[in-house]
């Protein structure tokens, strides 16, 4: 019988492997921009497709990843990945172009593909059924406090510190991330089911269908989502409260730390319904906050109200992606839901930037709360009514 604990031991580790590679993933997200311009003579728009080269070779390496967590042992796909993220980290020193610096940056991005979209397959199996939503909110947590430290300590190194000690800590992470891996016990949880399945299957197979419908929602909120991972602090800096702008990010990671024990379990509890609609009008509310905000105080509630509604929803739309699939493709939705989600970081950064060239981040905010609110109807129409009408056809049957 599945063992029912939800701190195992794999479960923790997972978590830890997951932050270090997101650690290392939002530490370059700061720094590499910075090092372009200042130490490859780049410009802003080279310094921009760095970061579009490595989300690009992630989002089409996941599919094939999720077919082979379909079809191979996941440890095994695990270590693929961190092996091509280790190399790939252990690169950043010898280009001394950006067109050698973007080269490493395929590369690193096909391992962070693998890497991460088998850590969230291996952590949907070694969660208990009955846990699975508050096991995914903990699980998100190694994301969230890797969007808080990667920046810091990513500023902190390239103003402070040599190029060497910068890229160092890169391949550091990555180091951990690897021991940690190879400390995992966890295999696939549908072994016997996977060794069923034909071969034409899993060269068909390269998309879970079950998790499209919640991953295009997700992606949908991502596009308000990436405003906020992006462009907060130049909007700190507009409004004069920059020095505030540190801070954002810790009180957004906070709340969720604190609500993550009540959210998960609520989940597990109640069903997704529950969670999502009320997430989505505090993130609506904490947005608007945020484009009305004049001082400190304000500014940071809108953190906290933000870290509540988006920090909920993420790993809420996360769970539904694996909790619909069949055991043994969990992989493939996974992969397909980190995808997904992916494009819609990519094309909202892209729609931010032209958006704002032509008004302003204050005008952003505004109508992006109430455009938050239409993502009600748009959760009710691909997921939330399937819900209700599921649960319907229970209690009547």
């Amino acid at each position: 019988m599945r063992n029912q604990k939800l701190w195992s031991r794999d479960f923790i580790l997972i978590a830890v492997c997951n932050f270090f590679l997101f650690l290392a993933f939002y530490y370059l997200i700061v720094t590499l921009p910075i090092y372009t311009i200042q130490s490859l003579n780049g410009s802003e728009a080279e310094a921009g497709l760095l970061i579009t080269v490595f989300l690009l070779s992630a989002i089409l390496i996941r599919p094939f990843a999720g077919k082979w967590l379909a079809s191979l042992d996941n440890r095994t796909v695990l270590f693929v990945g961190l092996f091509i993220f280790g190399v790939g980290s252990a690169l950043y020193m010898v280009p001394d172009t950006v067109v050698g610096l973007m080269i490493v940056r395929l590369l690193h991005g096909f391992g962070f593909g693998i890497a991460t979209t088998a850590t969230g397959t291996i952590v949907a199996d070694v969660i208990p059924e009955g846990k699975r939503g508050e096991g995914m909110g903990y699980y998100a947590l190694s994301l969230n406090l890797a969007v808080v430290l990667g920046p810091f300590l990513g500023l902190t190194a390239i103003h402070q510190w040599s190029t060497f000690t910068l890229f160092s800590i890169v391949f550091f992470c990555s180091m951990i991330a690897v021991g940690v891996g190879l400390l995992i016990s966890a295999t696939n949880q549908a072994e016997a089911v996977k060794v069923q399945q034909t071969l034409e299957t899993r060269k068909l197979s390269i998309v879970e269908k079950t998790a499209v419908p919640i991953s295009v929602t997700a992606a949908l909120f991502a596009i308000i989502y990436s405003s906020i991972l992006s462009f907060v602090p130049v909007y700190a800096e507009e409004i004069g409260l920059l020095e505030a702008s540190s801070y954002f990010f810790v009180v957004y990671a906070l709340v969720m730390l604190l609500s993550r024990p009540f959210t998960g379990k609520w989940l597990d509890l109640y069903g997704a319904n529950i969670i999502v609609y009320p997430s989505i009008v505090l993130f609506a509310i904490g947005l608007f906050m945020l484009s009305l905000s004049q001082n400190a105080f304000v500014f940071l509630l809108s953190a906290a109200l933000i870290g509540l509604g988006w920090g909920t929803l993420f790993p809420t739309f996360q769970t539904i992606s694996v909790q619909r699939a069949a055991p043994e493709n969990r992989g493939l939705a996974m992969a397909t839901f980190l995808s997904i989600f992916d494009l819609g970081i990519g094309a909202g950064s892209f729609i931010v930037g032209i958006v704002v060239a032509q008004a302003s981040l204050h005008s952003f905010y505004f109508y992006g709360s109430f455009v938050l609110l239409l993502g009600i109807g748009i959760y009710n129409i691909l997921h939330g009514r399937r819900v209700y009408e599921t649960n319907s056809r229970t209690q009547t049957g």
